[in-house]
């Protein structure tokens, strides 16, 4: 299979695109600076040129492709909504240039999009969230529509994805706890978020473009929910940083744009993901890597 990848050379997509031409499958990788079109070519990836914003772009890819995996996404928090309504347009150039065919489309979405049930794991068939609450879910409900109009979309939630480098959520909490001085969490810090390691995540992705499964959910969960008290304790123990307890209204003084999720339970079950396509993660636990962290000590 032909893989068209956005994002191919970011953090998750890079494992991507390896696991694929792992695979035997071939890979076509959006691309738009020189340096990163170099490393991906280098990955045994053909380099696409283009980008999120010139749509033409992206619907030239899906033209040459068997398959997309929609991975790329703008992550700077502080035009967050804007970035998910980008994210919506998107979806929706991927998905009409792939109308009319059974050519598959993965969306990449978070397992927050499920947590619906106060204290219980998010599952794959849950209620979801609407993007009026959670601007995020304007990639499901972006993939909902272009179902609608009979495309092969499925849906990967992520969770926090880590190596000893990067973990989600958890890399700019860590931003956030070095600038403090301290590592916190709020209340008794019981609230856990799920986690994965990007290689696990990476097979999931492939194993979900070859089955082509129409209207799935898959849920990239190997850790059901890690505690953020246990979070900001290894945290603390690796940078030698103290970790204290802060109350709610403290939050969002202390975290920032981060205080939206710093308190929240998230927990999310993969059970159905495993069942149906086999993945079983084999990677290390987020808090082993994150008592390795490789970042500086100043």
């Amino acid at each position: 299979m032909r893989v068209f990848v956005t994002g191919a050379t970011g953090f998750i997509g890079s494992a991507v695109v390896e696991e694929l031409i792992a695979a035997g499958h071939q890979v076509l990788g959006l691309c738009r600076s020189e340096d990163k079109a170099a490393a991906l070519a280098a990955a045994g990836a053909e380099v696409h040129r283009g980008s999120l914003e010139d749509l033409d772009s992206l619907v030239a890819g899906v033209a040459r492709a068997d398959g997309v995996i929609h991975l790329a996404f703008n992550h700077d928090f502080s035009k967050f909504a804007a970035n998910c309504e980008d994210d919506r347009r998107v979806i929706k150039a991927l998905g009409s240039a792939l109308a009319g065919s059974d050519r598959p489309l993965i969306v990449t979405s978070g397992t927050g999009m499920a947590n619906t049930a106060p204290g219980r794991p998010a599952m794959e068939d849950g209620a979801v969230i609407g993007s009026d609450v959670i601007p995020r879910a304007a990639s499901e409900e972006a993939a909902a529509a272009v179902a609608a109009e009979g495309v092969n979309v499925s849906v990967v939630r992520l969770p926090q994805v880590h190596d000893t480098f990067k973990q989600g959520l958890i890399t700019p909490a860590i931003e956030v706890f070095r600038a403090r001085g301290a590592c916190a969490y709020v209340g008794d810090g019981l609230n856990r978020w799920p986690a994965a390691h990007f290689l696990d995540v990476a097979r999931l992705y492939r194993l979900a473009i070859e089955k082509a499964e129409p209207g799935a959910k898959y849920h990239a969960v190997a850790e059901e929910g890690v505690s953020m008290r246990d979070i900001a304790d290894a945290v603390g123990r690796r940078l030698k940083l103290p970790v204290k307890s802060i109350a709610p209204e403290e939050a969002p003084a202390f975290f920032g744009w981060l205080a939206m999720f710093a308190g929240h339970d998230m927990p999310a079950s993969s059970e159905q993901t495993r069942r149906r396509l086999g993945w079983r993660p084999t990677g290390q636990g987020l808090i082993a890597d994150l008592e390795r962290l490789q970042v500086s000590e100043t």
